[in-house]
Parts: structure tokens; sequence; C-alpha cells
């Protein structure tokens, strides 16, 4: 029949957008929005689930808590209300989100999936398309941050294994493995607080140390260990400040490579600069692996239908795994631009001017530097683009066209 020899198509909107789309709706997407609007630019924000900040909603664990003081933490603009404590909890984080939102008007349009943006050099505009739309605009600002995936490490036997495995992206607390075994591989932030909440939770955490990792107490004499290096940087050279913080952690935590927990050769700020590994701010999980109560592995060789066996030769048995392996940046998947980012889809050039690259594209939130590098890049994209934007008076205009369905749109 007729109608068969074509593809079924369907309705796709075309939008020429007013000012720059920004995708992702996270504390990225909300801070470079509230930071155009101060320069009176409009913006559209693309986000493809149906919340803002859907990473801080959707895929993180109820104790959450924020690893640095709240004033480390802010987005440009409007600071957390005073009554909020020292470390905000997750659901306050994301009330002050939320509220933010609020405050600047911001609106993003939601189930907006981007399938792919790239640079029209006839038009000289950016083709942004999501399954149901194409918007073009000046200006592309890549929002959706370094943690945009799950980061699933290949394991040999893990499909064998007879319990769940999942990913701290759905942890949500310990009470579901209640007097379980439980495996958690991967020791950063996650993994020690997610082995921390199982053993309150009556679980018996055994916890995976695939490589070298630094340690450092959340507080040392009162003060936050962060503002700690952050005001010594003032005055003193990286590697100086990491062998005070270093010498100060000995003293307040012993060695920890007596239990398994070998610290890098490189300091703990020099190896962030460098590589983006954040040192494991301790909030009580340190105490519980030197007691015992949580014990430390070596690397997994292979996992078996009801446990693991591991590099030192050991074998047990476990009820659940939880991968607490890391995120990944999705923007390669996406972003036609082979110049400005790495495979890994992170800038090539330095923080300090990986917020910018070409023909309009911009990026916030991928400098490795947390809620504060977000801000600072938010706040040089805005008035980049604001000295750009003098004389513009491009209004949003949208008509449809007809595409195959098994078009990328």
């Amino acid at each position: 029949m007729g109608y068969r020899k074509k593809e079924e198509e369907i309705q796709v909107k075309r939008c020429r957008v007013q000012g720059p789309v920004i995708v992702g709706a996270g504390p990225s997407g909300l801070a470079a929005s509230a930071c155009l609007s101060e320069h009176g630019v409009p913006s559209l924000i693309l986000e493809r689930s149906d919340c803002i900040a859907s990473l801080w909603q959707r895929r993180t664990y109820d104790r959450l808590k924020l690893h640095l003081p709240k004033q480390f933490c802010e987005l440009p603009l409007m600071g957390f209300p005073e009554n909020f404590p020292r470390y905000p909890t997750k659901q306050q984080f994301i009330s002050y989100m939320e509220a933010y939102a609020a405050h600047f008007s911001i609106v993003p349009r939601f189930k907006q999936e981007v399938r792919s943006a790239e640079f029209d050099q006839n038009s000289l505009l950016w083709r942004v398309r999501t399954q149901d739309c194409e918007y073009f605009s000046e200006w592309i600002i890549v929002a959706t941050g370094e943690n945009a995936e799950p980061l699933i490490p290949e394991i040999q036997g893990i499909e064998r294994f007879h319990g769940p495995v999942i990913h701290t992206s759905f942890y949500k607390s310990g009470s579901s493995f209640k007097n379980q075994r439980v495996l958690v591989v991967g020791c950063g932030n996650s993994g020690m607080e997610v082995s921390l909440d199982l053993f309150r939770n009556t679980a018996s955490p055994h916890l995976v140390v695939r490589n070298s990792v630094h340690v450092l107490p959340r507080e040392m004499f009162g003060f936050s260990t962060f503002e700690i290096a952050m005001a010594l940087l003032k005055w003193l050279p990286v590697r100086l400040v990491d062998r005070l913080l270093l010498l100060m952690a000995k003293i307040m935590l012993g060695s920890t490579d007596k239990f398994g927990l070998r610290r890098p050769k490189t300091g703990p700020i020099e190896l962030k600069n460098a590589t983006g590994k954040t040192p494991v701010l301790d909030v009580g999980t340190l105490s519980l692996i030197k007691s015992g109560k949580i014990k430390i592995m070596e690397g997994v060789k292979e996992i078996t239908r009801k446990g693991a066996k591991f590099v030192d030769g050991q074998e047990k048995e476990f009820d659940s795994i939880i991968l607490a392996t890391g995120y990944k940046s999705n923007v390669p998947v996406w972003l036609k631009d082979g110049e400005f980012l790495t495979d890994d889809g992170m800038p090539k050039t330095s923080f300090s001017i990986g917020w910018k690259g070409r023909n309009g594209l911009y990026t916030v939130g991928f400098s490795r530097r947390g809620l504060l590098g977000i801000s600072s890049d938010a706040v040089k994209i805005a008035a980049d683009i604001s000295d750009q934007w003098s004389g513009h008076t491009i209004s949003c205009r949208c008509h449809h066209h007809r595409t195959p369905r098994n078009r990328s749109a």
C-alpha cells in the first residue's frame, strides 16, 4: 500500500530561541540562567527529566549532606537561608534550589532530552535537537555536569551474582539491607558514607578499596578542612599546603595505610587539581574501619554466584553488591564538537579557561571544583554573553515541519 512506502512522520517544532540554550536544569543550569538574567539576557533551559536538580532529587541517598560548609556551596546572587545548618542536608539543598529557581523566575522546559547539538556553519547558529523539537540559538551552554550518568565498571562474573547489584545512584537507605552482608565497591565519599549508613542499619559492609585514597577529617580544630585549605592557599604554594594538611590529618586520624587505605604519593589538593579526584572527608566511617566493624577488602578478582573472590586470595559470600563507582559526563553522546572536549566529555583546557569554547559554546560545572566552580563559571559566562548581547532584539519564532520518526531529533 502507498502509505507503507513512506516512513511514519511526526510533528516536530522548530524554535528560534531568544538568548542562549542551556542544557540541564541542575545547579549549573540554574546558576547560568540566573546570572544571565541579572545582565538582562534571557535564556531557555532544556531538561530531560521532569524536575530541576534531578540528580539530587532522584539519584542521591537519604542521609546525604553537603561535604563542605554552606558558604562554599551557594549559587551566585542568592545565599542559603540563615537558619540552615553548616552542612545542609539533601532536602535542604533541594529546597534551596527550588527557591532559587522561583526567585529568578526560571522555568525550564522539562522532558526535553537533547539528542544532538551542532553548530550550523550556514546559519551560524547552534541547532539543538530533542525528541520533538529543534531549537536554534547563537549560544549553547552545556550544564549537564560531570555526573550525568552512573559509571559502571566491568567486573568479571558480575552477571552471575545471585543477589541485587545496584549503583549508588539507586541507593536510598541502609534500611533495605538490614542484616545483610554487603559488598561496596569504591571507597570515595559515596562508598564511605554508604558503608556507614549500612552499618547503622545493622548490615555488615565490606568496602573494596580499588585505588589509593586520601582520607582527611571533615573538620580540624573546629574549622572546615576545606576552609583551612582555602585560607592557606592564599599565602602558601599548593604542595606546602598539602604537607600541612597531611600532617594534621596524621595527628588526628593516625596512619590510614595500616587499615588498607593507602595514601597517593601526590598531595590531596594537587591531586584534585590534576585529576579531579576528591579526597574523602571522613564523617565517622574511619573509626568503624579501625574497629573492624567495616571490613576493608582489596580489589575484586571476580564475582561469583554467591559472592566474590579477591586479589589477595580471599573468597566471601554476600547478599548484595553496591557500586560506589562514581559518575561520568554524557556530553560526547550528543554534542557534535570534537575540538573542545575530550572523549570523556571534559574540557581539554584548564579550568580557568575551560568554560568557553568556540562559536558560542560554553560549559558550566566541568571544572572539577564542585559548586564553587559552578558559581565561578556561571558568572564568567554571563558576563561574556552579555558583552555580545547589546542590540539583540530577536524574538522567539516557532513553526512546524515534518520529519521521519526514525531520524535523530
